[in-house]
């Protein structure tokens, strides 16, 4: 009865959590939208860049408006062959190869091994003054990638971007941003040239790389979302997918730093002739021992050994093959005269060895090496030469290098080995919140539908228990309690002690019921008492041997039970039955009627 009530009690309590349970689940905000995106309620809609936030957007969902907004390089490479200095790379808006989202489109380059290159002007100049540059933009390497890159140009503000048919490789920009790879080289560059405030000369300036390498990014087939931030206090930060993955200073960051230092190497310096960088020298008083042999070999062969017995000295270790054959079309003159194929000598397959013995080698005790005198201190020793330090002519102190050069256009110049990559929802503001609505209303709805589609139902489930902790107690009792207590009743039906008229003999013959199978009992052991041909075990343990070798489970008392577990006689097929008959009592018991005894029916085997 206590088994019955424990399992009501339990039921009910699993379907009272899972109702509720059920009910959280469905009313949560968070879960509703994440199955509307999947179900596609949610439509994609083209976000607007409002020219008071934006000093440039394009989401390349217009291809009429791309056609007049960006313009197609016609220039040349001046550095490299004419068959491939033409900017031929083909440009082309279209949908990704996977769509994710309704009448989403992207700048595709489609072409490969080809220099391609395009831009377009900016709304508004960006001028460096007390506001951040955000720079923002998609890409998605839809053929994966192993040489190439997919960053873009800030140009500079001037006349070399009059004309961006001529943009190439060679016109002046303020900053580079983007990934790059090439084998096992991988990049996010952040690059922006410096100008001397003195010379009015132009240097590059390399942001430190990342500490984490970007690979699943070129192989995935996956948008990501690229992030710079520029801020007038001369810190930087760099996000991937939203994560900080690179931020510091344009002062202390970069290389070449963006201060030189304030004294060189004098050029005209140079080190003496007679200046001595030796610390230590050989001993020019010491000699060489008059028995020291330099002609001594470091090995010699073992004095102490001697040839084994049943060595074959006079048989060769490899024979020619008696059994091989010249080929039909071996030319003498042109293949030299035909010999047997070598094979190892059968005569020494049973031997010791065969051939020229040879004693094996030990390491010569009068072995000494090259003699060299030992070193001791130089007493001319003058140190390490460096050249004089002079005042550096072209020192200067710039300390707000985030004032840079003018933004007035934007470009795409690239070589890359993989076609198919796609450039989206390119942006440029001041306002970081701005570029973070932006990202909600694209990149984010296709991570959330990536995300979706990549989640099984068990990730789901323990994605919504890290952020509602109080789930993990709901299945520990909806899921763990109900198991705990199932097995609770199977080992205790296992283990408790059965009654006598409860165990079965393991036979096919009919069995009699319960008072018939102790009447027949009792006459088998009075049988057994009286015959002289069948032997009478001495003890209970003799008793249950007899038993088990007629192939017999006869009933016995619990005091037996021990006796029986160590003969170790039930196979596999006894343990099952042991299950259903617990199973079956369990049954019986639980379907018994208020107030009668229901007599349990015989059973074979």
């Amino acid at each position: 009865m206590k088994k019955k009530f424990f399992l009501k009690l339990c039921l009910l309590l699993t379907l009272q959590l899972a109702e509720a349970n059920d009910n959280a689940v469905t009313e949560t905000p968070e879960m509703a939208k994440s199955a509307n995106i999947l179900s596609g309620d949610v439509k994609y809609k083209s976000p607007y860049a409002d020219p008071a936030k934006f000093y440039f957007g394009d989401n390349f969902d217009d291809n009429v408006q791309f056609a007049t907004k960006w313009i197609k390089s016609q220039a040349k490479k001046d550095d490299i062959a004419d068959e491939i200095s033409k900017y031929d790379g083909e440009w082309k808006v279209e949908q990704p190869q996977k769509p994710l989202l309704s009448n989403d489109m992207g700048l595709v380059l489609k072409s490969k091994a080809k220099h391609a290159a395009i831009a377009t002007r900016l709304v508004r100049p960006f001028v460096f003054s007390n506001k951040p540059l955000v720079v923002q933009y998609e890409v998605n390497l839809q053929d994966g990638q192993e040489c190439g890159g997919s960053y873009i140009k800030l140009l500079s503000a001037g006349k070399e971007i009059d004309d961006l048919k001529q943009f190439h490789d060679k016109t002046p920009y303020t900053i580079m941003f983007g990934p790059d790879k090439c084998g096992n080289d991988i990049k996010l560059h952040f690059i922006f040239r410096h100008v001397n405030p003195i010379n009015g000369t132009i240097t590059e300036k390399h942001c430190r790389k990342a500490k984490d390498r970007l690979d699943d990014a070129f192989k995935d087939k996956q948008p990501h979302l690229y992030q710079l931030i520029v801020r007038p206090d001369n810190t930087y930060i760099i996000r991937f997918d939203h994560k900080v993955i690179n931020e510091g200073s344009l002062l202390t960051d970069f290389t070449p730093p963006v201060n030189p230092t304030r004294e060189i190497d004098d050029p005209n310096d140079f080190k003496p002739e007679n200046w001595d960088e030796r610390e230590k020298i050989p001993d020019p008083d010491s000699k060489k021992p008059d028995d020291w042999n330099e002609d001594e070999p470091p090995q010699i062969p073992d004095p102490n050994a001697s040839q084994p017995e049943g060595w074959l000295d006079n048989v060769e270790e490899m024979v020619p093959d008696p059994n091989a054959e010249k080929p039909a079309d071996w030319d003498v003159d042109m293949d030299g005269e035909w010999e047997a194929p070598l094979i190892a000598n059968p005569a020494c397959e049973k031997a010791v060895g065969c051939g020229l013995w040879k004693a094996p080698m030990i390491p010569n005790p009068n072995y000494k090496g090259k003699w060299r005198a030992p070193l001791i201190d130089n007493p001319n020793y003058q140190g390490k030469w460096a050249p004089r330090k002079i005042p550096n002519p072209y020192f200067f102190e710039d300390n707000n290098p985030f004032q840079m050069t003018t933004i007035g256009a934007i470009g795409i110049e690239l070589w890359s080995m993989s076609s198919d990559i796609l450039f989206d929802n390119l942006i440029i503001t001041d306002d970081e919140s701005a570029a973070n609505d932006w990202a909600a209303e694209t990149f984010d709805l296709k991570r959330k539908l990536i995300d979706s589609e990549a989640e099984t139902f068990v990730s789901r489930i323990l994605k919504y228990a890290n952020k509602n902790p109080w789930l993990y107690a709901v299945l520990i009792i909806v899921v763990g309690l109900p198991l705990a207590i199932i097995f609770y009743l199977a080992c205790s039906s296992k283990i408790s002690p059965q009654s006598p008229s409860s165990r079965a003999k393991k036979t096919d013959e009919h069995l009699p019921d319960t008072e018939e199978q102790e009447d027949n009992s009792l006459g088998k052991s009075n049988l057994n008492s009286i015959s002289g041909d069948i032997r009478t075990p001495d003890t209970e343990d003799d008793r249950i041997e007899e038993e088990f070798k007629g192939n017999n489970y006869d009933d016995v008392d619990n005091e037996n039970e021990d006796a029986e577990d160590e003969k170790e006689e039930f196979d596999q097929n006894d343990l099952v039955v042991e299950g259903k008959e617990a199973a079956e009592e369990f049954l019986e018991e639980t379907n018994k009627p208020e107030g009668g005894v229901k007599k349990r029916k015989s059973r074979r085997d």
